[in-house]
């Protein structure tokens, strides 16, 4: 008993690695990171029970999801970039668990690609696909300066193995690489990023001629992606006077640098026309720009009179974009923030699409769909849109990563947010992808039993980035100039997968297998980990036991359903006697139990394996002095202003 003890104590934590954080995923194999070793051992020659486990650094953010309409939401992937503080760490945060930068979703929110550690846990935005440069996929991002200086920030171009295709930099005089945005255009040739300058100017305008005041300038700059040339650059002073702000007025205190943010630009686009299409958040301004001289050729306002006669209000307002600009007519969607860090001009934040007609007299804008934020609520800072390739519209309201999607007719359909509200997202994106990343996958494994009738093999495999992963085959040999033997195969649903095969089994690979049965990628040989056999709990005819021969206990297809699927009472033993039929029971009761728990929801299953593991710790405490150390919360984020 007192070994079966053991081994339920071992398998029980190694289940807890999963399920002991509410808000965060924990992952035994990322990266080729080590193994969990399931080693206990006697500390210091007392009677104190120690269990190493070793859990990679990569830490991805939870979702709680709520689908309203799953059957009418569009396919594809969710793109996020997680951050904890807007503005870069501190150098010490960098040793932190890898929790922020880029990361992909599927619409279970089950974990697809974390880049965190290929970014070295800095903050990423504007993370998204785009289909401008060849005829495979690529994805942009932008890779925030670090605070103390020694990069300047850089727009990427990742290929769909994710390995750097093209990394960007912005001209020195243009300041660091601004985090709003890195918009690569149709051509493939350019793109587009927002400029933040400052500059000392007097406030004559302001009827305050003997005084002056730094003035923190928004523009942007198109990038030429082969050289890093600057094609073309423009700027506000002297383009948008200081009265057209509504975060100063003529009283406003002077400030040093960077100055008043009189303008705040936070998106840019060009159409066909060559001309350019900008948001302003503190004018409460969509501008047009005219790609040959710069001259503003029509301003659509929120809230004050503009060019236009209008049926709908903004305030706020983040990245707007055409979706049509033929000649004088254009068809605009962008984020209605309706609010900032100090007012509110509206009760709730909204997603429009507007239509805009220049060429009539008056000038007219009307909106063609609205759709409110699911929760009534407001978006202060930051956010996104995005018409969907079947119209849907896939939104992103920021605070606390929430996501929605919509359908056509205005319909919500779906709904998301972290778990945790430690963490935000600027802008969200959905996009059908296939990921191809060259490194192998990553399988770990480790057996554990307590004589030669009851061992088992517990298999973890991941392919960080891999999208189109159906189901994994298992494979071991006798010593590495073997043949592989199959041993079994199991669906792919989460990011990671555990598998159990009968036997000892050393030398292992695991094969992806896409869903028409095609193999397209295979782990490195990996050797299987054992414990310290002489305080595990061991009770065998030796001290130790000797790896099987897979050709031996994997023989025949004896052990596979019908359906080609392994059978949880086939991987264990036969009983030969009481004792080992109920090894084998409750063995088999533990391996039911956790595939229980993974199915019937995180938050129930957390509830029942607290509730477990706290009368067997509390009896191991009472007994043993047994000391467990908890998992440290990052602490919230601060609310720093964009």
């Amino acid at each position: 008993m007192l070994g079966f003890g053991l081994l339920l104590l071992l398998c029980l934590q190694n289940v807890a690695a999963w399920y002991s954080d509410d808000d965060l995923m924990s992952f035994v194999t990322v990266s080729g990171a080590g193994p969990s070793c399931l080693c206990p051992e006697l500390d210091g020659g007392s009677a104190n029970l120690r269990i190493l486990v070793q859990l990679p650094d990569v830490r991805a953010v939870k979702f709680d999801i709520t689908y309203q309409d799953r059957n009418r939401v569009a396919p594809g992937y969710w793109f996020v970039s997680p951050y904890l503080h807007i503005s870069p760490d501190e150098p010490t945060s960098l040793y932190e668990q890898y929790q922020v930068g880029p990361h992909i979703y599927d619409q279970d929110g089950h974990l697809i690609w974390t880049g965190s550690p290929v970014f070295d846990n800095r903050n990423v935005f504007d993370f998204k696909v785009i289909h401008s440069i060849g005829n495979e996929p690529h994805i942009s991002l932008i890779l925030q300066y670090t605070i103390d200086g020694s990069e300047r920030g850089y727009g990427m171009i990742l290929d769909k193995n994710y390995e750097v295709f093209k990394k960007v930099p912005l001209r020195q005089d243009l300041g660091l690489f601004d985090i709003h945005e890195f918009n690569v255009l149709k051509d493939g040739k350019t793109a587009l990023a927002t400029v933040y300058l400052n500059e000392e100017i007097s406030l004559a305008e302001f009827g305050r001629p003997e005084e002056q005041t730094w003035l923190e300038t928004g523009g942007f700059a198109e990038i030429d992606l082969n050289t890093a040339e600057v094609t073309y650059e423009w700027r506000s002073y002297n383009q948008i006077p200081l009265a057209e702000t509504v975060h100063y007025g003529p009283s406003s205190a002077v400030e040093g640098p960077p100055g008043w943010d009189y303008v705040h630009i936070n998106s840019v686009d060009k159409n066909d026309n060559g001309d350019y299409l900008i948001s302003m958040r503190f004018t409460n301004t969509l501008y047009l720009i005219s790609g040959v001289d710069g001259r503003i050729i029509w301003r659509l306002n929120g809230q004050h009179n503009g060019d236009f006669e209008q049926d709908f209000t903004f305030s706020k307002q983040h990245d707007a974009k055409f979706l049509e600009s033929q000649g004088t007519r254009h068809i605009i969607s962008f984020l209605n923030n309706a609010s900032d860090e100090e007012y509110a001009e509206e009760e709730v934040s909204s997603a429009l699409i507007i239509e805009v007609e220049s060429g009539t007299f008056p000038m007219t804008a009307r909106v063609l769909r609205r759709y409110n934020r699911p929760d009534g609520d407001l978006t202060r800072l930051r956010g996104n849109s995005q018409v969907l390739p079947n119209q849907n519209m896939f939104v992103c309201w920021s605070q606390g990563g929430y996501i929605s999607e919509f359908s056509v007719e205005g319909d919500p359909l779906m709904s998301a947010r972290f778990t945790s509200p430690r963490y935000s997202n600027y802008r969200a994106y959905k996009f059908e992808f296939t990921g191809r990343p060259h490194t192998p996958p990553d399988v770990v494994s480790s057996v554990i039993g307590t004589d030669e009738s009851n061992l088992v093999t517990t298999f973890w495999v991941s392919w960080n980035g891999a999208t189109d992963i159906a189901y994994w085959n298992f494979y071991a040999q006798a010593s590495q100039f073997d043949k592989p033997v199959f041993v079994g195969n199991v669906s792919k649903t989460e990011f990671e997968t555990m598998f159990i095969a009968k036997g000892y089994l050393d030398w292992v690979t695991v094969e992806a297998v896409d869903r028409d049965g095609k193999a397209f990628g295979i782990s490195k040989v990996h050797r299987t980990s054992f414990p310290n056999w002489e305080t595990s709990g061991w009770n065998g005819y030796s001290s130790s036991p000797r790896p099987n021969n897979p050709a031996t206990i994997h023989q025949d297809d004896s052990s596979t359903t019908a359906d080609g699927w392994t059978s949880d009472e086939d991987l264990l033993p036969t009983a030969d006697d009481p004792a080992d039929a109920q090894i084998r029971k409750a063995t088999l009761m533990l391996m039911n139990t956790y595939e229980t728990m993974r199915s019937i929801g995180g938050l129930f299953a957390l509830v029942l394996l607290l509730a477990l593991m706290s009368g067997i710790m509390a009896s191991f405490m009472l007994i043993r002095g047994w000391r467990v150390r908890l998992y440290q919360r990052v602490p919230m984020e601060a609310r720093y202003p964009d």
